[in-house]
């Protein structure tokens, strides 16, 4: 043992939740796009130690939950960008903002690492840190708080702790695979599980002293000598952790398989990004120049069907006739005909616009954030409404409240969106069945797809242009994970970036990178046939948790 580890030791038992807000924030830097995900696991094992040594519940509920402030405040930093896009709020509330947040979601690792003290608490001391129960029960309740903290309060689903990982292409390492048997809160129990090789090591390091290490041999050896049982030292339960992982690992792998091609392939598609700033994209004196950049990154080089997918809220004409003159700046069929004027008489188009409500006084009541089709005709095909909004973003929550201390929508209008039905499937004919995801619904683990009506691949586009420089990343890295579980393609269209087209692997086969203009000229990749986490969706990481936790249990019971 160095001079230093007991200094170390006595300021982590003497602040423990100080060290763990540290512990948290460093944890963050395994996300997009710093991608240190070595110092997430130390993090994460620094902050388990921490809780297996507290003495009383609250304790460990304490230490977890400045944890998590730290790892939320630093992983959702980009959210104060936002703020800055919205002239009625001042830039520091941006911040004040993402603490908050932080706040309330730390909540969630506090639950996982009070129950996992809880399930463990009888080990006592150094050893619960080290323990097969005190592991097995972290990863279990992460899985399930990461679980709950998608739909709780509408959900928030942002970063799961899977998407740390280095190489999330699927079939490139078989830690991947797992994500299409028990999806992405699921796969984060693995990455509690890897942490929990190196605990014993900081528990060996920092809290067994040499002279009780001196003590403990000598004590095996008389044992020894004697017949006797010996207790297992630290490198051994390191070796067990491992044997035990490795078990898990495997058997879940060969329970995923791998999937084959099933879907249809070869469609020519075009991917558009314009890079429109968020500056720039409700200025209306500069919606000309902004479709100018559209359509001169769509206009076709030859008469082949194709394809053509635009951003969020590409434009804002509306496209449907129905509403009364005052609110069209140009008529519904010159809008659509400015479109049909970049495509082939087959081609067919995807692009964001909005869809208004109006009530029967021909007043406007509210709002669709929408995904309209147009075909090389100029008709118009089935639309997608987006059904997960975004709290402050498109609509405000407890409107007559905040808007009386002046507080308003983070997006332009004051008018609220109203939410779609779900996830449904649009038939694009020739072109295949396209699932619709918009923006931030697709960090939603589970809840992409129509399963009753099974695209060929999803559509994402997004608006990332208020996201900063670490959210844009971190959304790709989330669409990466749709497309392993679901097995299916993803594409993505963005105003600003990250644009990509994404295989049923979580590969990306092209992109375009954040604040370039330019397009994708490709072909869909196929789909691969429905995996197990397609056809069952969340009910498998809750299963899989559920018997992480029963294992927990028979393992402390057996310690005892």
């Amino acid at each position: 043992m160095t001079a230093l580890s007991p200094r170390i030791a006595a300021f982590a038992d003497r602040w423990p939740k100080l060290i763990a807000l540290l512990l948290g924030a460093v944890s963050a830097t395994g996300f997009a796009p710093l991608h240190f995900w070595p110092l997430t696991l130390i993090a994460l094992a620094g902050w388990m130690v921490l809780v297996a040594r507290s003495g009383k519940g609250r304790r460990a509920f304490g230490t977890g939950w400045a944890f998590g402030v730290g790892h939320f405040t630093i992983g959702l930093n980009w959210i104060a960008t936002a703020f800055t896009y919205q002239a009625a709020m001042p830039a520091w509330l941006g911040w004040i903002a993402v603490v908050l947040l932080a706040l309330y979601l730390a909540v969630y690792p506090a639950l996982a690492a009070w129950g996992a003290w809880m399930v463990a608490r009888f080990r006592g001391g150094a050893g619960t840190a080290a323990s097969l129960s005190f592991i097995l029960a972290f990863a279990a309740l992460w899985t399930l708080t990461e679980w709950l903290r998608s739909w709780v309060f509408t959900g928030f689903a942002w970063n799961p702790l899977i998407a740390t990982w280095p190489n999330l292409a699927q079939g490139v390492i078989p830690f991947v695979d797992v994500l299409t048997l028990v999806g992405s809160y699921g796969a984060s129990a693995l990455i509690i599980l890897a942490a929990g090789f190196i605990v014993p090591l900081i528990v060996d390091w920092l809290f067994v002293g040499a002279e009780e290490r001196e003590a403990a041999r000598q004590a095996k050896l008389d044992e020894d000598m004697r017949g006797a049982p010996l207790v297992a030292p630290p490198h051994l339960r390191n070796i067990a952790i491992m044997a035990l992982y490795a078990a898990v690992l495997l058997g879940l792998a060969y329970f995923s398989g791998g999937s084959a091609a099933a879907g249809k392939t070869g469609a020519p598609i075009t991917v558009v990004q314009p890079n429109v700033g968020q500056e720039d994209k409700w200025e209306g004196s500069k919606a000309d120049t902004n479709f100018a950049k559209l359509a001169r990154l769509t206009a076709p080089e030859n008469d082949t069907p194709r394809l053509i997918l635009w951003p969020e809220a590409a434009v804002p004409d509306y496209l449907e006739t129905g509403y009364p003159l005052v609110y069209y700046d140009r008529s519904p069929a010159e809008a659509r005909g400015r479109l049909v004027a970049l495509m082939n008489p087959d081609d067919v188009m995807l692009l964001g616009a909005l869809k208004l409500e109006l009530d029967q006084t021909g007043d406007v009541v509210g709002a669709r954030n929408a995904v309209m089709t147009v075909h090389g005709d100029g008709t118009l095909g089935p639309r997608y409404d987006k059904s997960h909004l975004v709290p402050y973003g498109e609509y405000l929550p407890m409107r007559p409240v905040l808007s009386a201390i002046g507080l308003s929508r983070l997006a332009p209008g004051d008018i609220d969106f109203w939410p779609g039905p779900g996830p449904h499937t649009l038939d694009l004919g020739r072109f295949g069945k396209a699932g619709l995801q918009i923006c931030y619904e697709i960090i939603f683990s589970g809840q992409v797809v129509d399963r009753d009506h099974r695209p060929d691949f999803i559509f994402n586009p997004s608006n990332d242009a208020w996201f900063g420089s670490w959210g844009p990343p971190q959304h790709l890295a989330q669409a990466r994970l749709r497309a392993i579980e679901e097995g299916l393609p993803v594409i993505r269209s963005t105003p600003t970036g990250i644009s990509a087209v994404i295989d049923a692997n979580g590969r990306i086969l092209d992109s375009i990178p954040m604040h370039q203009p330019g397009r994708i000229d490709t072909v869909l990749p196929p789909a691969h046939a429905p995996t197990l986490f397609a056809r069952h969706g969340n009910v498998l990481p809750v299963a899989f948790a559920l018997l992480l936790l029963v294992l927990a249990i028979a393992f402390r019971r057996r310690g005892r």
